[in-house]
């Protein structure tokens, strides 16, 4: 991914050092600033393919800058994603109505910033969606890396166990295909295994526990399968 390039923008020197380092290590070419007038100037010369930007920041603001790059028709491609702290809901609402893309709450976790670069750089085709799918997958707010065993609901990381890991991650890999309980068992537990009929009814109620009632739909008679 070294030719995305993806400009960070905000005033404090630990969040840029942070991260830099992790999206460095996901190979993406990172250009830094200190504050807006400064991230303005270096956007404009760069034409970078992610800006993300503080909103609290100084002589310009974050909201300011996204305003004015959304003025430019060579920033219309363009994905902004802001940092907000978890409270500002006011920040979020603005970030959003100036075209903001998407908002990432402080404190930061690395696995999060990740995901939802990867997601909102697939959603505009910047990345090989081939690529991604091979070890991610995402279905709504629901992203399932394969490669980290990780599942995040927004920007909330679900611990699940393992059986209740990859029954989602089959669920996902065709959101409105009904499943049957046949096929759940031989993909999840294989056919060599003796489970009893009521352990695909656990994890479902499991998921549903960790994810919300929303996501996996009884068919009944039949099995299941994810909606979003």
């Amino acid at each position: 991914m070294e030719d995305k390039k993806i400009l960070v923008v905000d005033d404090e020197p630990d969040i840029l050092e942070i991260l830099s380092y992790n999206l460095k290590k996901e190979g993406y070419n990172v250009i830094t600033a200190n504050n807006g007038e400064e991230g303005l100037k270096i956007a404009e010369q760069e034409l970078p393919d992610l800006i993300i930007l503080d909103i609290m920041m100084p002589q310009m603001d974050g909201v300011e800058m996204c305003r004015q790059l959304r003025n430019r028709r060579e920033f219309d491609g363009t994905l902004i994603a802001f940092l907000t702290a978890r409270e500002e809901d006011y920040s979020q609402i603005a970030a959003l109505d100036v075209g903001g893309d998407d908002y990432i709450t402080k404190p930061i976790k690395p696995r999060v910033l990740m995901s939802r670069v990867k997601a909102l750089m697939r959603r505009a085709g910047k990345i090989d969606e081939e690529a991604t799918n091979a070890h991610q997958t995402a279905v709504g707010d629901i992203i399932v890396d394969r490669e980290r065993i990780v599942v995040m609901r927004g920007e909330e990381e679900i611990d699940l166990a393992k059986k209740e890991f990859e029954l989602l991650n089959l669920l996902v890999s065709k959101p409105g295909k009904v499943f049957t309980r046949d096929e759940i068992f031989n993909k999840v537990w294989g056919t060599d295994v003796i489970v009893g009929n009521r352990t695909i009814d656990v994890h479902i109620r499991k998921l549903r526990e960790k994810l919300g009632d929303d996501y996996i739909k009884t068919i009944k008679g039949i099995g299941y399968r994810f909606e979003f």
